[in-house]
Protein backbone atom coordinates (compact mmCIF):
# COMPACT_ATOMS: atom_id res chain seq x y z
CA UNK A 1 0.00 0.00 0.00
CA UNK A 2 1.13 3.28 -0.96
CA UNK A 3 1.65 5.83 2.11
CA UNK A 4 -0.83 8.88 1.90
CA UNK A 5 1.82 10.86 3.88
CA UNK A 6 2.85 12.97 0.22
CA UNK A 7 -0.37 14.08 -0.03
CA UNK A 8 -1.03 15.07 3.43
CA UNK A 9 -0.49 18.30 3.12
CA UNK A 10 -3.24 18.64 0.74
CA UNK A 11 -5.67 15.75 2.50
CA UNK A 12 -5.48 18.45 5.79
CA UNK A 13 -5.74 22.06 3.82
CA UNK A 14 -7.37 21.46 0.10
CA UNK A 15 -7.09 25.13 0.20
CA UNK A 16 -3.85 25.24 0.07
CA UNK A 17 -3.30 23.59 -3.59
CA UNK A 18 -6.63 25.04 -4.65
CA UNK A 19 -4.60 28.94 -3.79
CA UNK A 20 -1.95 28.07 -5.60
CA UNK A 21 -4.15 27.12 -8.86
CA UNK A 22 -5.86 30.50 -8.25
CA UNK A 23 -2.55 32.50 -9.10
CA UNK A 24 -1.97 29.90 -11.95
CA UNK A 25 1.93 29.42 -10.15
CA UNK A 26 1.96 25.62 -12.09
CA UNK A 27 0.60 26.83 -15.13
CA UNK A 28 -2.83 25.29 -15.08
CA UNK A 29 -4.68 27.71 -16.97
CA UNK A 30 -2.11 27.21 -20.03
CA UNK A 31 -1.97 23.21 -19.26
CA UNK A 32 -5.44 22.63 -18.99
CA UNK A 33 -6.49 24.48 -22.33
CA UNK A 34 -4.33 22.48 -24.39
CA UNK A 35 -5.76 19.06 -22.47
CA UNK A 36 -8.93 20.17 -23.20
CA UNK A 37 -7.43 20.44 -27.32
CA UNK A 38 -6.12 17.32 -26.72
CA UNK A 39 -9.13 15.62 -25.69
CA UNK A 40 -11.27 16.82 -28.78
CA UNK A 41 -8.89 15.34 -31.01
CA UNK A 42 -10.17 12.20 -30.07
CA UNK A 43 -12.58 10.59 -32.38
CA UNK A 44 -14.53 9.11 -29.78
CA UNK A 45 -16.55 11.64 -27.65
CA UNK A 46 -19.47 10.39 -25.74
CA UNK A 47 -18.39 6.86 -25.75
CA UNK A 48 -14.75 6.80 -24.24
CA UNK A 49 -13.93 6.44 -20.69
CA UNK A 50 -11.46 8.14 -18.51
CA UNK A 51 -9.83 7.39 -15.61
CA UNK A 52 -8.80 10.25 -13.45
CA UNK A 53 -6.15 9.64 -10.24
CA UNK A 54 -5.28 11.62 -8.24
CA UNK A 55 -8.48 14.29 -9.44
CA UNK A 56 -8.50 17.25 -6.55
CA UNK A 57 -11.65 19.06 -7.09
CA UNK A 58 -11.18 18.49 -11.05
CA UNK A 59 -11.52 22.36 -11.30
CA UNK A 60 -9.33 22.50 -14.11
CA UNK A 61 -10.26 19.04 -16.12
CA UNK A 62 -14.17 19.55 -15.55
CA UNK A 63 -14.48 22.52 -18.31
CA UNK A 64 -12.38 20.19 -20.57
CA UNK A 65 -14.87 17.25 -19.80
CA UNK A 66 -17.34 19.03 -21.11
CA UNK A 67 -15.84 19.76 -24.48
CA UNK A 68 -15.32 16.15 -24.99
CA UNK A 69 -17.68 14.66 -22.79
CA UNK A 70 -16.84 11.07 -21.72
CA UNK A 71 -19.33 8.75 -21.00
CA UNK A 72 -18.03 7.67 -17.97
CA UNK A 73 -15.56 9.62 -15.87
CA UNK A 74 -14.11 8.49 -12.37
CA UNK A 75 -11.74 9.99 -10.20
CA UNK A 76 -9.80 9.19 -7.60
CA UNK A 77 -8.73 11.14 -4.49
CA UNK A 78 -7.19 10.72 -1.10
CA UNK A 79 -8.50 14.79 -0.46
CA UNK A 80 -12.57 14.14 0.53
CA UNK A 81 -12.90 17.58 0.99
CA UNK A 82 -11.73 18.15 -2.76
CA UNK A 83 -13.76 15.03 -3.63
CA UNK A 84 -16.85 17.15 -2.37
CA UNK A 85 -15.90 20.31 -4.40
CA UNK A 86 -15.59 17.76 -7.00
CA UNK A 87 -19.16 17.03 -7.36
CA UNK A 88 -20.26 20.45 -7.80
CA UNK A 89 -17.46 20.81 -11.04
CA UNK A 90 -18.08 17.67 -12.67
CA UNK A 91 -22.64 18.06 -11.97
CA UNK A 92 -23.27 18.93 -15.62
CA UNK A 93 -21.11 16.18 -17.50
CA UNK A 94 -23.78 14.43 -19.17
CA UNK A 95 -22.58 10.70 -18.96
CA UNK A 96 -21.48 8.44 -15.46
CA UNK A 97 -19.69 10.42 -12.85
CA UNK A 98 -17.97 8.03 -10.13
CA UNK A 99 -15.93 9.77 -7.47
CA UNK A 100 -13.84 7.18 -5.42
CA UNK A 101 -12.11 7.92 -2.11
CA UNK A 102 -8.55 6.23 -2.27
CA UNK A 103 -5.19 5.97 -3.41
CA UNK A 104 -4.41 6.39 -7.14
CA UNK A 105 -1.68 3.09 -7.51
CA UNK A 106 -4.14 1.19 -5.94
CA UNK A 107 -6.56 2.31 -7.97
CA UNK A 108 -4.73 1.51 -11.06
CA UNK A 109 -3.45 -1.83 -9.94
CA UNK A 110 -6.82 -2.74 -8.71
CA UNK A 111 -9.44 -1.38 -11.64
CA UNK A 112 -10.87 -4.16 -13.46
CA UNK A 113 -12.47 -1.48 -16.41
CA UNK A 114 -10.40 -0.95 -19.74
CA UNK A 115 -9.84 2.67 -19.87
CA UNK A 116 -9.27 4.94 -22.93
CA UNK A 117 -7.80 7.72 -21.26
CA UNK A 118 -6.18 7.81 -18.04
CA UNK A 119 -5.22 11.48 -16.91
CA UNK A 120 -3.64 11.91 -13.80
CA UNK A 121 -1.75 15.66 -13.07
CA UNK A 122 0.73 17.04 -10.20
CA UNK A 123 0.39 13.61 -9.02
CA UNK A 124 3.24 10.52 -10.21
CA UNK A 125 5.68 12.49 -8.29
CA UNK A 126 5.20 11.34 -5.09
CA UNK A 127 5.57 8.05 -5.72
CA UNK A 128 9.18 5.85 -5.62
CA UNK A 129 10.62 4.32 -8.64
CA UNK A 130 9.46 0.96 -8.05
CA UNK A 131 6.35 2.09 -7.81
CA UNK A 132 6.75 4.12 -11.13
CA UNK A 133 7.14 1.17 -12.91
CA UNK A 134 4.22 -0.42 -11.38
CA UNK A 135 1.98 2.56 -12.14
CA UNK A 136 3.13 2.42 -15.83
CA UNK A 137 2.28 -1.20 -15.73
CA UNK A 138 -0.76 -1.14 -14.39
CA UNK A 139 -2.12 2.16 -17.06
CA UNK A 140 -0.64 -0.24 -19.61
CA UNK A 141 -2.81 -3.40 -18.71
CA UNK A 142 -6.01 -1.46 -18.40
CA UNK A 143 -5.40 1.08 -21.46
CA UNK A 144 -7.76 0.06 -24.82
CA UNK A 145 -5.48 -0.50 -28.20
CA UNK A 146 -5.73 3.16 -28.97
CA UNK A 147 -6.08 4.69 -25.27
CA UNK A 148 -3.99 7.46 -24.30
CA UNK A 149 -2.28 7.79 -21.00
CA UNK A 150 -2.12 12.32 -20.23
CA UNK A 151 0.69 12.65 -17.82
CA UNK A 152 0.81 16.61 -16.07
CA UNK A 153 3.79 16.61 -13.87
CA UNK A 154 6.91 18.05 -12.77
CA UNK A 155 10.39 16.45 -14.72
CA UNK A 156 13.95 16.50 -14.15
CA UNK A 157 16.41 18.13 -16.65
CA UNK A 158 18.49 15.16 -18.33
CA UNK A 159 21.63 13.91 -15.96
CA UNK A 160 19.74 16.83 -12.74
CA UNK A 161 20.00 14.90 -9.68
CA UNK A 162 16.81 15.27 -7.06
CA UNK A 163 18.94 17.76 -4.85
CA UNK A 164 20.35 20.15 -7.79
CA UNK A 165 16.28 19.73 -9.19
CA UNK A 166 15.04 20.66 -5.20
CA UNK A 167 16.65 23.65 -5.13
CA UNK A 168 15.64 25.32 -8.15
CA UNK A 169 11.99 24.24 -7.64
CA UNK A 170 12.29 25.82 -3.92
CA UNK A 171 13.82 28.99 -5.05
CA UNK A 172 10.85 29.13 -7.97
CA UNK A 173 8.25 29.48 -5.12
CA UNK A 174 10.42 31.06 -3.02
CA UNK A 175 10.46 33.88 -5.62
CA UNK A 176 7.20 33.68 -7.94
CA UNK A 177 4.62 32.51 -5.07
CA UNK A 178 4.69 35.94 -3.54
CA UNK A 179 0.96 35.65 -2.75
CA UNK A 180 0.90 32.89 -1.03
CA UNK A 181 0.99 33.64 2.85
CA UNK A 182 4.46 32.80 4.20
CA UNK A 183 3.46 30.36 6.90
CA UNK A 184 1.61 28.38 3.67
CA UNK A 185 4.59 29.29 1.62
CA UNK A 186 7.00 27.38 3.59
CA UNK A 187 4.47 24.40 4.65
CA UNK A 188 4.87 23.77 0.62
CA UNK A 189 8.19 24.04 0.50
CA UNK A 190 8.71 21.51 3.24
CA UNK A 191 6.30 19.56 1.93
CA UNK A 192 8.52 19.37 -1.94
CA UNK A 193 11.68 19.12 -0.53
CA UNK A 194 10.12 15.62 1.55
CA UNK A 195 8.36 14.30 -0.66
CA UNK A 196 8.66 15.38 -4.52
CA UNK A 197 10.56 12.68 -6.92
CA UNK A 198 10.36 13.53 -10.18
CA UNK A 199 11.98 12.17 -12.89
CA UNK A 200 13.91 13.08 -15.71
CA UNK A 201 12.02 12.52 -19.24
CA UNK A 202 13.99 9.53 -20.56
CA UNK A 203 13.54 7.51 -17.61
CA UNK A 204 9.98 8.75 -17.74
CA UNK A 205 9.87 7.38 -21.27
CA UNK A 206 11.69 4.35 -20.95
CA UNK A 207 9.50 2.85 -17.86
CA UNK A 208 6.39 3.63 -20.30
CA UNK A 209 7.80 1.18 -22.96
CA UNK A 210 8.55 -1.08 -20.67
CA UNK A 211 5.10 -2.13 -19.95
CA UNK A 212 4.17 -1.57 -23.88
CA UNK A 213 3.60 2.34 -24.37
CA UNK A 214 5.81 2.92 -26.30
CA UNK A 215 5.24 6.33 -28.02
CA UNK A 216 6.05 9.03 -26.02
CA UNK A 217 4.91 12.33 -27.27
CA UNK A 218 5.71 16.19 -24.99
CA UNK A 219 2.37 18.10 -25.24
CA UNK A 220 3.69 21.45 -23.47
CA UNK A 221 6.19 22.23 -21.34
CA UNK A 222 6.59 25.58 -18.75
CA UNK A 223 9.56 25.37 -17.34
CA UNK A 224 9.37 22.12 -15.07
CA UNK A 225 6.07 21.23 -15.78
CA UNK A 226 5.45 19.13 -18.00
CA UNK A 227 2.27 17.68 -20.05
CA UNK A 228 3.06 14.12 -21.66
CA UNK A 229 1.27 11.84 -24.03
CA UNK A 230 2.12 8.05 -23.73
CA UNK A 231 0.38 5.30 -26.19
CA UNK A 232 1.13 2.20 -27.79
CA UNK A 233 1.70 3.39 -30.85
CA UNK A 234 2.66 6.70 -32.79
CA UNK A 235 -0.27 9.19 -33.28
CA UNK A 236 -0.69 10.59 -36.72
CA UNK A 237 -2.92 13.90 -35.42
CA UNK A 238 -1.62 14.78 -32.08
Amino acid sequence: MTSPEPTDIFTRSWSLYDLLTEYNYMFHKEIYQEIGELLKLRGDQGYYRLLDLGCGNARYLAPCLKQAAPALYEGVDLSEAALTEARGYLADLPGQVILTHGDLLEAMESTEKTWNVIFTGFAIHHLMPDEKIRFFHAAGRCLSENGWLILVDVVREEHQDRESYLNRYLKFMRETWTKVPQDQLEEACAHVHDHDYPECLSTLREMAAGAGLRSTRLISRYAQHHTLLFSRSILEKV
